[in-house]
């Protein structure tokens, strides 16, 4: 790697066989600005994880995996999404910089490492709005076949907005958090009884034949308990792609208010919200919603104008005359919403990529707003591969986007925690006890290493319904992000000739200190501020 001197107080101590000054230090000038607070960074993060991977890929994962092998799938990597949160939370508040997580395994580990994860889960945000793009257009699909699909999609291409982003997302996060909360609620009443056909469903699409679990591809492998396994497993897939982003909490480190403070309680909220939210969903729609229901939305097979999200079938079957309108048009919301927070973390994570030199210096140029404007005009470009659409059935695209998504998500989630390990090897190496972290994550060494082992595995088997019988296009899209990212890995380490940092040699200490001088300021005004307040202004404050 080239050595370049590292300047200030703050980096003479740091080896420079290991370390290029980007690498450590933020930029002073021309920068993000700190000003999202800690219920926007948490609304941002819910905003952009509850989208289709839970209100529309739900209904494919219940009809593969059963009732139970749907719940189950949820709560599974529901744990793993809690234990990568409780890592990444660890390592953002010790050192809430602007590069984004890559930056930590550039820091933590190797540069190359770095390098691979920025471009890959760059990668997954350049896809991502055009896959809920895609999924909006399904959604219209459900009124309509008349309009072809693509041109819902220039539609709603023109309604995305990233001006006011942080407070636009709140509000619209804030209102799926009260559609969700409302959908959970009209769930249980109406298998309670409380519907047209005062019909009380109780558990009864959990027993046979609809449940308790689902038996996938048993033509193909002529084996019940095999195919009930492999109902489970697929499930594993769809709830991967329904959990990803909630990691985006640490791309928005480098634009939060006292960091320390916010970016741990943000995170303990997003996973909370989710987990709440996610598992409560799942198991209202495995009790309204029959996993043998033709009007379900099955990706890769469904046919134009299926229903969209299960909780529309739910209210049809029960003859409830109008609502599933209603529930249709907020699921639209929910994919644009999930579609502007997409926009929103691809053109930070290009932007920490051009300040660690990592990206053609163009991305780094921000406006006096503090917005990475160049950064959002490339990753908006993409938008366009909602067309794939045109030549291809919609819900091919969507199954395709899953995939992809899934696999660079998993990616993610492995590296994230790989990082976290060796962090906390170079905090015992170093001599720094994990008790004096700003944030101390629950279920840890052990947690990261079961994340990094547990999301292997599923990642290593998530297409094998590509083999079943050999689909082409579906293998590629399962498979293709892992041999992208050693490429990435591998190119940068023989480019550069980085080097695994030893933990003795891990720089712990550049950039902490003006962290800690910020937050100290920070809380000087905040002291100022509140002594001005009224009552009932702080009550407004807290809430």
């Amino acid at each position: 790697m080239t050595n370049s001197r590292l300047s200030g107080s703050a980096t003479e101590d740091v080896d420079e066989k290991f370390y290029h000054a980007d690498d450590l230090q933020d930029p002073h000038e021309s920068t993000l600005h700190r000003g999202l607070k800690a219920r926007q960074m948490s609304m941002i993060a819910l905003g952009g994880t509850i989208g289709t991977g839970l209100i529309m890929s739900s209904g494919t994962a219940l009809v593969q995996g059963g009732p139970l092998g749907l719940c189950l799938g949820f709560l599974f990597v529901g744990l793993i999404c809690f234990l990568t949160l409780a890592a990444l939370g660890e390592m953002t508040a010790y050192l809430p910089h602007k590069k984004g997580f890559a930056g930590y395994a550039t820091r933590f580990v190797d540069p190359a490492l770095g390098f691979a994860l920025g471009w890959v889960y760059l990668i997954k945000y350049l896809i991502a709005p055009a896959s809920n793009i895609n999924a909006a257009g399904i959604v219209m699909q459900y009124w309509t076949l008349s309009v072809p699909i693509e041109v819902w999609a220039v539609v709603i291409m023109n309604l995305l907005g990233i001006r006011f982003f942080g407070e636009l997302e709140f509000w619209m996060s804030g209102l799926k958090v009260v559609s969700l909360m409302g959908l959970i609620l009209l769930g249980i009443i109406i298998d309670l009884g409380g519907n047209p056909k005062h019909d009380r469903i109780g558990f009864r699409y959990w027993r046979q034949p609809n449940g308790p679990m689902g038996s996938y591809l048993v033509d193909q492998v002529h084996n019940e308990q095999l195919a009930v396994f492999l109902g489970f497993w697929s499930t594993l897939t769809t709830a991967l792609f329904a959990y990803i982003g909630s990691e985006l909490v640490a791309v928005t480190a480098g634009e939060a208010q006292n960091p320390r403070k916010s970016i741990p309680r943000a995170i303990k909220s997003t996973f909370f919200r989710i987990f709440v939210f996610y598992i409560g969903c799942v198991f209202v729609i495995s009790l309204i919603v029959p996993s043998t229901s033709t009007q379900l939305l099955v990706a890769n097979s469904s046919r134009a104008g299926a229903a969209a999200s299960p909780f529309v079938v739910g209210v049809t079957l029960v003859g409830i005359k109008g609502l599933n309108h209603v529930i249709n048009a907020m699921i639209l919301l929910f994919t644009i919403s999930a579609a502007n927070s997409d926009l929103y973390i691809a053109s930070r994570t290009l932007y920490g990529l051009a300040i660690e030199r990592k990206a053609p210096q163009i991305f780094a140029k921000v406006n006096k707003r503090g917005v990475p404007w160049v950064s959002l005009l490339f990753v908006s470009l993409f938008i366009s591969l909602t067309f794939l659409n045109a030549s291809t059935s919609s819900s091919t695209v969507f199954a395709y986007g899953v995939n992809l998504l899934s696999a660079f998500g998993a990616i993610t989630w492995m590296t994230i925690a790989y990082s976290h390990i060796r962090f906390m090897q170079a905090l015992k190496a170093q001599g720094i006890s994990r008790d004096s972290l700003p944030y101390k994550g629950p279920g840890q060494p052990v947690g990261s290493w079961f994340v990094l082992v547990s999301t292997g595995i599923i990642l290593l088997f998530k297409g094998f319904n590509t083999f079943l019988p050999f689909t082409p296009g579906l293998f590629i899209t399962s498979y293709l992000p892992v041999p992208l990212f050693f490429i990435f890995w591998l190119g940068y380490k023989i480019r550069y000739r980085t080097r695994v940092i030893p933990s003795s040699k891990v720089d712990l200490i550049t950039g902490k200190r003006e962290i800690d001088e910020e937050e100290e300021l920070f809380t000087l005004r905040e002291k100022a501020r509140e002594g001005k307040m009224s009552r009932w202004q702080r009550l407004v404050d807290v809430l």
